[in-house]
Formats: C-alpha cells, structure tokens, sequence
C-alpha cells in the first residue's frame, strides 16, 4: 500500500515537472502564458473584495484552463504550435475574464461573435489535427485524401459548436442563466397564431412592445422596442459564425494536406508528434526512478 502510494506521488511529482518544462519550452508561449495568469490572478482577487464568489470561482477554473494545453501536449506526447497555443490561451482569457466576469459579451458589440467564429476556426485545427496524429499511428496508417481531412475537419468543428450550444440551452433551461443571449424583433410569424388551427402562419409585424400578464392579473410592459426572442437568433447566429470558421480553416487544411504537410501558415494550427528529446513526462519519470 505504501509502495502504491509512493509510486503515486512520484507519477504526479513528475508530471507537475513536466508541464513546467512545458511551459518554458517557447519563451513567446510562456511570456502570454504569464501575462494571462497574472491578470487571472488580480482578478480573483478583485472578486473577493467584490463579494463576488461566483465570479472567483470561475477565475479559479479560467486559471485551470490555461495549464490544459501544457497538460496535453505532456501526456499525448504532442507538440502543439505556437500559433495554435496562444490562440487557444487567449481565446480562454477572452470567454471567461473578458467575457463572462467583465460583460465584454454585453458591452462590446460582436464580442460572442468574434469568439465563435474563431471557436470554429480553432475546433477545426483541433479535428484536423486528431486525423493526421492518429494516422502517424503505424497500426492505423492508411491513405486519407486532402478532401476527408478537410471534411472531417469541418464535421468535428460543427459537433463541438453544436454540443456547445445544447450545453448553452441546458444551463439556461435548468439553472435560469441567459447564455444564449436573448434578441430585440419586431416581427413574428408563427402557425400558433392561426384561429382555425390550420397550420398557416400568421405574421405579426411593427411589434412595438411586450405586455406580460402576471398569474396574479398584474400586467408589466417590457418596454424594451419589440418582441424579446429567448435565445434563437443568437443560437443560429453562432452557429452560422462557427460554419464560416470551420470552412476557413478545412480550406486551408485542403490545401495543406495536397501540398503533403509543406511548410505554410496552416503549420502554425497543425500539432506533430512530440521528439524523443522533448518527451518531457518520460525524461522526468527516468529522472525520479
């Protein structure tokens, strides 16, 4: 028992040494690395005087996420790009600090936008990715053509936006949150509005306001221009922004996996196997034996 423990220790030992070493491999990684997470940092701080505890917890986790890249490319023996890890280190930094703590997502205009559309972009490289690391396999290895890389590319990105959005619509529905962000209209069209039930939509168009009738009789005008649409519109247009960066990307994957990995900007996104001398959990694990 004593043995498992000590062996137990020295796994964890060696990997918080890994993903050390890890993270001082790119001086350039490593300095916004820094950067992020003294910001992260003075933030939970911040909260705590706030009295704002939610906001400190999901600063903790925000500081979690930023050591998952090092963690992976630790324990899958991969080397993610430069380009990639920034990329991924920034766009955390952006949804949860920016974004959720700081209401960037409501007080800079096309906040969300920007970071789904790049959400696409990135899920794309993640998928494309997975395709030519998992081929390099000798096991598996098979002939893919440029055009099922970029496919399966675009396809994995879509799932990921797609559960991202039924994980949206869960917290709102069962937590009472508003992440699928809600929209002014002045207009509906809807078959419930037919009086003979006919199955014809009814346009209601020129909605100036909202009147919401209480289970009590009490009526309360919204007052906010139109018709306050929960959440649709803004699922369809992340959904939509995720579409234009998933094909970005599967463009530019298609045009990378015909060229047979030739040096480009898409080399920045695409992770590699990892070389025996940066195989840091193996050189630590030898290390503590």
């Amino acid at each position: 028992m004593k043995d498992k423990r000590e062996k137990r220790k020295n796994r964890m030992k060696a990997l918080r040494q890994a993903v050390n070493m890890e993270l001082k491999e790119h001086r350039s990684t490593f300095i916004v690395f820094s950067i992020l997470r003294i910001l992260v940092i003075v933030c939970m701080v911040r909260q705590i005087f706030l009295h704002n505890y939610e906001s400190f917890f999901l600063s903790v986790l925000t500081l979690l996420l930023l050591y998952i890249p090092s963690w992976l490319q630790v324990k899958l023996r991969i080397e993610i790009p430069i380009g990639l890890e920034i990329s991924i280190l920034c766009f955390i930094f952006a949804a949860e600090i920016l974004g959720e703590i700081n209401a960037f997502y409501i007080v800079i205009p096309g906040w969300d936008t920007i970071l789904h559309t790049l959400n696409g972009f990135l899920c794309a490289a993640v998928g494309f990715s997975l395709v030519l690391l998992l081929n390099d396999n000798e096991k598996l290895t098979f002939d893919l053509s440029p055009f099922f890389l970029a496919l399966v590319a675009f396809c994995f990105s879509m799932t990921v936006g797609v559960m991202w959005e039924f994980f949206e619509f869960g917290v709102d529905r069962f937590l009472n949150f508003d992440m699928q962000k809600d929209t002014i209209v002045n207009m509906v069209s809807s078959v419930m509005l037919d009086p003979a039930k006919a199955n014809h939509s009814i346009a209601v168009r020129e909605i100036a306001d909202v009147i919401l009738v209480h289970g009590d009789g009490t009526q309360q005008a919204l007052g906010l221009g139109g018709y306050l649409d929960i959440g649709l519109y803004d699922t369809m247009k992340d959904l939509f922004v995720n579409f234009i960066g998933a094909v970005v990307f599967s463009v530019i994957g298609f045009v990378y996996a015909r060229g047979r990995g030739k040096r480009s900007v898409i080399s920045l996104f695409v992770p590699r196997k990892k070389a025996k001398d940066r195989d840091y959990l193996s050189i630590t694990n030898k290390k503590l034996k």
